[in-house]
């Protein structure tokens, strides 16, 4: 049986270790890719991104990160971001989607989740049952950006 994927899809998979220059390779290999691939009108916006989920997955997840870019048929290109950690947090969980409280002004951190909600088109989030007892499964956020229609 041969398996036919349409022309202007494709994915790429990284497993990124619990380490506090993960964002940093996530970055890189978001660069790489989307300019390899001529996708650089959501280049800023996707690294943007991907740097906060990543973050957040090293600082609360306590473990290994996947990473997971993937180019639809329609033009729309879906990041995925896997961690231990099974907390689904506003605005990915289930609807209405919960608010994502405001940083103090003075605050250092406690915005990328609300970047998403700017940045992205359209995102969301699922806890994984498929982990090892002891640690729980984690959850899996993505975004996706661009397409048809897109700004």
């Amino acid at each position: 049986m041969v398996t036919v994927a349409p022309q202007d899809t494709w994915a790429y998979a990284l497993r990124l270790p619990h380490d506090p220059r993960a964002a940093r390779v996530a970055r890189m290999t978001v660069r790489s890719v989307l300019e390899s691939h001529g996708r650089g009108e959501v280049l800023d916006a996707v690294q943007l991104l991907t740097s906060e989920l990543v973050t957040n997955a090293y600082l609360h997840g306590g473990g290994p990160v996947s990473l997971c870019l993937t180019a639809l048929v329609d033009g729309r290109l879906r990041v995925g971001v896997r961690d231990g950690h099974p907390h689904v947090p506003a605005p990915f969980g289930e609807p209405p989607w919960g608010r994502v409280p405001s940083a103090p002004v003075d605050a250092e951190s406690g915005r990328g989740l609300c970047l998403v909600t700017e940045y992205a088109d359209r995102w969301g989030g699922l806890p994984l049952v498929d982990g090892p007892p002891a640690r729980g499964a984690g959850k899996l956020l993505w975004f996706e950006v661009g397409g048809k229609g897109s700004p």
